[in-house]
């Protein structure tokens, strides 16, 4: 019988995914770059910690924010290098359950669930994240940021936003 190899940096890497829980959205401070789906992977390098980002979309004002602050957050791991990606695009299938039900909790409608293309259309309706309703109205497609649009709830008479579906 051969003993299991173990990678010489599983550990280091296992601490990074752990560190990375507590790194919450600059925007929606009650949700993690992890719950989002924003890494795509964490590696030990030869010099550094490689942490692949996914932003939202390539103009997010919290790009930034976001890699200062994990860099911040694995430091007592070394030099942190956080690469942003830009050859895969993020979408909305990353955001995990938890994600999604503190989301919900904070009064954002997480966007549905599904690859089909006619989830890359704007929602007319979504589902209130006060009430539970799905007497909404879309108010606004533009959002604070491109990833989000303001959705009116007929029921409890309460504004919220919606994650678009991308």
């Amino acid at each position: 019988m051969v003993a299991p190899v173990a990678r010489p940096h599983a550990l280091r890497e296992d601490r990074a995914w752990t560190l990375l829980q507590e790194v919450k959205d600059p925007e929606i401070p009650t949700v993690s770059v992890l719950e989002l789906g924003l890494i795509r992977s964490v590696k030990q390098g030869p010099a550094a910690i490689l942490v692949e980002l996914m932003p939202t979309f390539l103009g997010c004002p919290a790009i930034e924010a976001m890699q200062q602050m994990i860099r911040e957050q694995l430091a007592e791991l070394g030099t942190i290098d956080v690469k942003l990606v830009t050859d895969e695009p993020w979408t909305t299938s990353r955001i995990t359950e938890q994600g999604r039900e503190k989301l919900r909790c904070s009064g954002f409608a997480p966007p549905p669930r599904g690859d089909s293309l006619e989830l890359h259309v704007l929602q007319p309706h979504a589902r209130c994240p006060y009430c539970d309703s799905s007497d909404t109205m879309l108010e606004s497609s533009f959002g604070p940021t491109l990833c989000r649009a303001v959705h009116y709830c007929k029921a409890c008479r309460s504004p919220f936003e919606q994650f678009k579906a991308i």
